[in-house]
Formats: C-alpha cells, structure tokens, sequence
C-alpha cells in the first residue's frame, strides 16, 4: 500500500532584496537565468516577478520528499545570495507593499494580469500545495467534494501570514482575505458528479470566460496537469517540517476517503457554509481557535479537532508509512505556527522600543534563514 496515493509539493516563495528586506525590484532575470542554468525546470516564475515557485517530483516516501524540498530550497537561497537577494516562505509579505511590486510579463501571466487588472496586482501572496494521486476523475469530484470539512484544520496549521502591506492584520492567515479578490477561488461548489465538473468547466471555456481548468484557483481542485487532487489551501511554510506534516496530513484523509465513501457524504448547502466559516476562523485564528461542529451544533478547539482526525486516519498513515510525519501536525500546535513566532519576533521588537518597520523587517530576516534551514527549529 506504500505505494499508492503518490504525492508532490509545490510551494511559492517571495524573493527580497538582501538588503531592504522588501520584494525584490532588479535582478531578478539574471537570478531566474542563474536558477535555469544550474537547477531543474521545476523552478518556475510566478504571477509577480518577485515570486517563484519549486515543486518536488512524485514521491511515495515523506523522507525522500524532505530531502528534495529541503535541497531546493537550499540551493535556490545559495544562488540568491549570489545577486544580493534572498528567499523567503509566507503567506504575506510584512513589507511588501502591492503598488510597487512588478508583474511577472511572461506571455501567460500578461494575458491573466490583463483580465485581472488591480486584484492581479495585489495578489502579493505565496501558497503551498499538495498533489496526491487519484486517477479517476469521478473520485477526485467525489473526494473534493467530501474533504472539505477539513481544510480549515489543514489552513489553521500552515497560518503564515499576520501582516499586510507593512500592517499587522489581526489575523494568522491573512493570504486568503487578500487571494479572494480573485475570481473562481474559496471552496468549490458542490458538483453532483464528474459531468457536473466538466458541465462548469466546459461551459466557461467554450465562453472564452477561462482557457481551461487552471484558471480555477479554487482551495482544493482536481489538477488540469497530473491525474491528482490538488490541495491549495494552505500559506506558504516557513519550516520544511510544516510542509512535510500537512502533505502527511492530506495524504492520509485522501487515502481514508477514499476507503470510506461514506464519510462526509451528502454535504449540503449547510455543510458548505459552515464549512466556509470554520475556513474564516482557521484565518483569524489559527490554532488558537476553535471550529464549528454541525454534528454536535459547538465549537471544537483545534487541538481537539486535531487529535480526532489524527485518530482517524491512523491506519493510513501506517499503510503510508508516514506516522512520524504525521506526528509534526501535533508540534505545530504545541509550539505554533510561522505566523505565532513571526508575531512573537515582532511584538519582542516593538517592546524594545523599535520602530514598526524596523521590527517587520526582524521578521523578514527570521523568515528568510528558516526557509534555506539557517535557524532550523530544532525539536
């Protein structure tokens, strides 16, 4: 069974100027020619030109999939430093401010900009997103119809992103407030089968309203390119480890779905909205916050939340030999989120008298070192 339900990593990182500490505005072709010359063709730019992002190749083993991430990362951040730059993973960028931050003017990326006008310009966020094989089209229709209930807990762990435009928030995961401006995003509809999906994506496309389905940036979807479901709803983590527990995570509720095709059968109108608002919740309070229950009509804390999903596909993450992977969900809530140290670096900065931007530039720097494994948060 350890071979079933291959998975792949992708994660978009911001690229800063070394020395600002803000999105980097030059150097960024050369520092792209560099990547091309010297990594694989799995770097590629992103929709604005202080972005990119990496993606791993399938794998089956977690400790695989580490090494290659980790390696990216490593490597990408060495040649950055080479062009005074440096990479950073989160959700938002604490200094970036979206009127100064470039487009990326590849061909695709013009023509989406173009269509999008300002809310393609203050996308200034970074995302991570899991792969995980399910060949059949009607099961990925089926399985993202009924893993819904737990993308807010999968959101929750990877909050990233408490500042805007050089201002605290209030919010742990602010990159979704700001990626909803985009059409076609939030949760997807409930379709009622694989026709119904391909009834609303044929339908836009022969409208010329989309190109085709990778126009639809909704928080989990069914991949245009690979034969997967892909998970888009979490920020983009600053430590390696995050990343590995929530793919583990995801992999593992596909996996028990996909044995129980009962579980979360039936969702309604109701169960979406709830859904919807235990998202919002996952934003404002990462794991210090509790989610809606319809079975039980209260609110559960995530921790709680947590250990039962855990319990729930323990099984699976024994067939997928990912346990100890698994395990790192429960020290992400035991010692908090990027965005919980990101707030923690900031308010220390301010309490010693620092001025705001000198303070969020304190946690560019933390962001940018633990994202190539400079601090890495030993545990």
């Amino acid at each position: 069974m350890a071979g079933d339900f291959k998975f792949g990593i992708e994660e978009e990182y911001f690229v800063n100027d070394a020395l600002k500490r803000d999105a980097a505005r030059g150097r960024i072709k050369e520092f792209f020619d560099d990547c091309r010359d010297n990594l694989s063709d799995d770097i590629q730019p992103e929709m604005l030109e202080p972005q990119l992002e990496i993606a791993t190749k399938p794998h089956v083993d977690f400790a695989e999939a580490r090494a290659q991430l980790a390696g990216l990362r490593a490597s990408v951040g060495e040649i950055a430093r080479g062009h005074n730059l440096t990479l950073m993973a989160s959700g938002t960028h604490p200094l970036a401010v979206w009127s100064r931050v470039r487009p990326n003017t590849q061909p695709r990326y013009g023509k989406v900009m173009h269509d999008l006008q300002m809310v393609g310009s203050r996308t200034i966020v970074c995302g991570m997103h899991v792969h995980v094989e399910v060949p059949d089209l009607e099961a990925r229709v089926d399985l993202m119809n009924r893993i819904q209930p737990y993308l807010p807990l999968l959101l929750a762990l990877s909050t990233s992103s408490p500042f805007w435009q050089a201002q605290r928030t209030g919010l742990l995961g602010y990159r979704l407030a700001a990626y909803r401006e985009l059409p076609r995003t939030g949760l997807p509809d409930l379709f009622q089968d694989a026709a119904d999906y391909k009834r609303y994506i044929d339908t836009l496309v022969a409208a010329r309203a989309i190109e085709n389905s990778s126009y639809v940036w909704w928080l989990i979807r069914p991949s245009l390119k690979h034969p997967t479901l892909e998970l888009r709803v979490a920020d983009s983590c600053t430590r390696v480890d995050d990343t590995i527990a929530i793919a583990a995570l995801y992999r593992c509720l596909v996996r028990h779905l996909t044995r129980d095709s009962k579980l979360n059968a039936g969702q309604t109108g109701a169960s979406r909205a709830i859904n919807d608002e235990n998202g919002w919740r996952a934003q404002r309070y990462g794991i210090h916050g509790s989610f809606v229950d319809e079975a039980s009509r209260s609110a559960k804390p995530v921790r709680q939340v947590l250990d039962e999903v855990l319990a729930l596909v323990s099984e699976d993450a024994d067939a997928l030999g990912c346990r100890r992977e698994l395990d790192l969900a429960r020290w992400i809530v035991a010692r908090g989120t990027s965005a919980d140290q990101q707030l923690a670096i900031y308010t220390e900065a301010m309490g010693r008298g620092r001025s705001s931007r000198d303070a969020l530039a304190s946690v560019v720097d933390w962001l940018s070192a633990e994202t190539v494994g400079e601090t890495a948060f030993r545990h």
